[in-house]
């Protein structure tokens, strides 16, 4: 019994004061960074058999293939030939990958601060032809929600690359800590592309691909598939997130902002206007006169402030693309990816699921379907179906006159 005691007694002393000077320290949640060197990130890029995924991200349409991002790992490899029975076939293993591009059978891919260049010409025996370094800047670096406190003994900004984070509960002496300093910077013819969806960060269009970072647009000129060859930035703002094209546009979603810009001259995009709205995760998609942007509310999307504000999709009229003027507004749970196929209007709302509006009249959009039951992240409207990423499941489907019909789900695994 004495023993219970003792131990009791200890463990209170975890919380409460055990000593004359314990209200001097206090319990954080404190982050180390995991980290590699510049020189492990650039030759652990290889080719691998099919693996299990960790964590879906965004995907990508190639002809008869799905590459499905596994975030900040690289990219899984699927062979969609028959979509009622996708086959994984390999996976390419990219440290800090989020985003891919696909021209002739050239996968362009970024690797931190790194574009990386793949022949999949033979899907069964892909090869890494090419590296071009220190051309983006490093924006997959993501604080953890929980972190309180950082810990930088040990990291070196010039040769670490950080790409994970260790967070564990320390006592701490109590101090005024500077939160808002806290900050790591980062470093013709026939022509087959392939297709992303509204989260995208890559688009390529004729001879250029664009890319953007935390803060750019990078352009490269790809003439020469092989070997892409930066040309220009172009500063958008900070926190960039996505880009749309259309009609020698693009549409550049940020967490402030739509911003458009014309690329009338391939190489140099000029910024024509934008559109504010408060600090929110932002991915867009245009259609005709009216641009389709989901603002995400969220701590993951206010840099760990509050966000009191409701998560919505704002549809903003572009028929004078001068002075872009906000239309309407719909309320949402956790909207994240969004597509347009026609009058249809698909909506990744997160744990609440795939919506379906008509949108027909974007003064009173109709819900046509809801699949509740899953937890969508991306959508990609093709042609013939459509594809949809969620909690590491790809889901496809068939039009219908008044929606879409179930084909096939397949988990990664």
């Amino acid at each position: 019994m004495k023993l219970t005691y003792v131990f009791l007694f200890l463990v209170g002393c975890l919380f409460i004061s055990c000593s004359s000077d314990d209200q001097q320290y206090e319990y954080y949640n404190v982050a180390t960074p995991i980290t590699l060197s510049v020189a492990e990130l650039r030759s652990s890029v290889a080719v691998l058999p099919s693996q299990n995924i960790v964590e879906s991200g965004k995907i990508y349409a190639y002809e008869q293939y799905i590459f499905v991002n596994d975030k900040d790992k690289g990219v899984h490899v699927i062979d969609n030939r028959n979509p009622l029975q996708p086959i994984k076939i390999n996976f390419l293993k990219i440290p800090l990958n989020r985003d891919i591009s696909i021209k002739n059978n050239y996968l362009y891919a970024d690797s931190g601060m790194d574009l990386v260049v793949f022949n999949i010409a033979d899907i069964n025996n892909i090869q890494q032809i090419g590296r071009v370094e220190d051309v983006i800047e490093n924006y997959n670096v993501e604080y953890p929600e929980n972190a309180q406190l950082f810990e930088w003994e040990g990291y070196d900004y010039a040769t670490d690359i950080i790409v994970g984070w260790n967070v564990v509960v320390e006592r701490r002496e109590i101090i005024n800590y500077d939160y808002e300093s806290i900050n790591v910077s980062s470093s013709g013819g026939d022509v087959a592309t392939g297709s992303g969806g509204s989260l995208a960060r890559f688009k390529i269009v004729d001879d250029y691909l664009y890319a953007i970072d935390a803060s750019k647009i990078n352009v490269f000129d790809i003439q020469n598939l092989t070997s892409p060859v930066k040309v220009n930035e172009t500063y958008v703002t900070w926190e960039a997130e996505t880009i749309f094209h259309t009609d020698n546009k693009l549409f550049i979603g940020t967490r402030s902002g739509m911003f458009i810009y014309d690329i009338s001259q391939p190489s140099s995009p000029q910024y024509i206007s934008d559109f504010d709205h408060l600090k929110f995760c932002d991915p867009v998609v245009v259609d005709g006169n009216y641009a389709y942007v989901t603002l995400r509310a969220g701590a993951s999307c206010m840099d760990g402030e509050t966000q009191m504000l409701e998560s919505r999709l704002e549809i903003i009229n572009i028929s004078d693309i001068y002075n872009p003027q906000l239309e309407q507004t719909y309320f949402m749970d956790e909207p994240y990816g969004l597509g347009i196929k026609g009058n249809r209007l698909f909506i990744c709302d997160g744990a609440s699921g795939l919506k379906v509006y008509n949108k027909l009249d974007v003064s009173s959009l109709q819900l046509l379907q809801n699949y509740a039951n899953i937890n969508a992240y991306d959508v990609i409207p093709l042609g013939d179906k459509l594809l949809m990423i969620g909690a590491n499941t790809l889901t496809q489907y068939n039009y219908t006159d008044t929606g879409i019909e179930l084909l096939s789900e397949f988990t990664i695994q």
